[in-house]
């Protein structure tokens, strides 16, 4: 305003040499002017909308209209309005680098976020590239790769990611008596399961288990029976397993239909902790051991996770997304709680500045509070172990109920015991 009303001053005193009647004139004019909003924070990210990771773009993007709504209510950040500037990568990874440069380059957005493995791990060169903080969720190891100095990712691996997925389950693997020989692993070729199996390895190692059966399958595979089929000839005492969603869902359906026996079954394997899936695989899940984030339990009753489970849940079936909103969700939210923390404690938008100020301090969100580490992954893991148990038919109330994923690990969130078999 005061750079606007400098200019029209100096029209005025240029056209009449009288600086009355440029006053008057120049009081008139902003009179009559309509008072303009600070410009709005504009948030920029790719978002899955369609194709085979829609399942988990369209939870984020709800979580982070939910987290817009609550924020704007109060007065936004910096007294300014969030919006979001987005675009559908279509599930597709070739498609996310020109998208974060259209965000940097075309539209100038203020904050950059990003989720998903497959997805962040083409997206981090670009926002390197421009000096942005980075701020991540759901990638596993991604900053292995990258060692970004303004990286943060809001998914509870803390500083050993590859292990911290399958550290619980190997916990309960061990936990046997006797104790098992003999280990299978299977994965996708995929920066995600590359990550969670080199992780198993690094642990498989560190046991002393012999492993028996050692493969990777296309993330396009549609057909598991033969995979399957060479997976139960293996024989061994433990199965892990590093999947996406999909394929989670293949793998399960083709064990039921030729079987399989082993002592513990499980991983790194995305799908079970989403609602919807949760549905469609039922009485399949039973006795299946694998990584979570949340899930509701006693112990896991953070300030503020019930209320905003209570919106999520109310606003899924229109958005035509996962019902529960247990997996993505809280965590989606928290990405952007902790962002609003940082621009508002930094008050300003410099990057250089919010990340000094991420790497320091700690953030108190609906998932609990959060300290980054000099990675900037969590200081601490709290990566969580469950075994679905007792699950009877398709019905989702009963995933609302605590002991149906008993939480095995951390201890100090458990509220279950392990029950060993995985029989089909």
């Amino acid at each position: 305003m005061e750079t606007r009303g400098n200019n029209i001053m100096g029209q005025k005193h240029k056209a009449t040499h009288n600086w009355r009647g440029a006053l008057a004139a120049l009081l008139l004019l902003m009179a009559a002017a309509p008072v303009s909003a600070a410009e709005p924070i504009r948030i920029g990210f790719a978002s899955e909308q369609t194709g085979p990771l829609a399942i988990a773009g369209k939870q984020w993007l709800l979580s982070a209209r939910i987290w817009a709504a609550d924020v704007n209510a109060k007065g936004g950040l910096l007294g300014r309005k969030v919006e979001f500037v987005y675009y559908d990568d279509q599930s597709d990874p070739a498609l996310v680098p020109g998208i974060y440069s259209k965000l940097l380059d075309i539209d100038h957005v203020d904050l950059v976020v990003t989720q998903g493995t497959n997805m962040s791990t083409p997206a981090l060169p670009t926002m390197i590239e421009h000096h942005m903080v980075a701020l991540v969720g759901f990638s596993l190891a991604l900053n292995d790769k990258f060692h970004y100095d303004r990286f943060f990712q809001t998914m509870p691996y803390g500083p050993n990611g590859k292990e911290s997925i399958t550290r619980g389950f190997f916990e309960a693997a061990m936990s046997l008596d006797p104790k098992p020989k003999t280990i299978a692993l299977l994965g996708a070729d995929s920066d995600f399961s590359l990550a969670g199996i080199d992780g198993a390895r690094e642990q498989v190692k560190r046991l002393g288990l012999k492993i028996v059966y050692d493969r990777k399958y296309p993330p396009s595979t549609m057909d598991f029976a033969p995979i399957i089929q060479s997976l139960k000839a293996a024989k061994a005492d433990v199965i892990c397993v590093a999947s996406y969603a999909a394929e989670t869902s293949g793998i399960l359906r083709a064990i039921s239909e030729i079987g399989l026996s082993t002592r513990l079954f499980g991983g790194a394997m995305v799908g079970p902790q989403i609602g919807s899936l949760k549905a469609q695989l039922g009485e399949k899940l039973n006795g299946l051991v694998t990584y979570d984030l949340y899930v509701p339990a006693p112990t896991m009753d953070f300030p503020g996770i019930r209320a905003f489970l209570e919106k999520y849940q109310a606003q899924a079936p229109a958005m035509g997304t996962d019902p529960l909103g247990f997996y993505f969700p809280p965590f989606s939210y928290a990405t952007f709680q902790i962002m609003g923390e940082a621009v508002t404690a930094v008050g300003s938008l410099d990057q250089a500045k919010l990340a000094a100020y991420m790497h320091k301090a700690t953030f108190h969100t609906i998932v609990g509070d959060v300290k980054f580490g000099p990675d900037g992954e969590w200081e601490k893991s709290r990566m969580l172990t469950v075994q679905y148990q007792n699950v009877h038919g398709n019905g989702l109330d009963q995933f609302k109920k605590p002991g149906v994923q008993a939480i095995l690990y951390p201890k100090q969130y458990a509220d279950g015991k392990l029950i060993e078999g995985f029989h089909r």
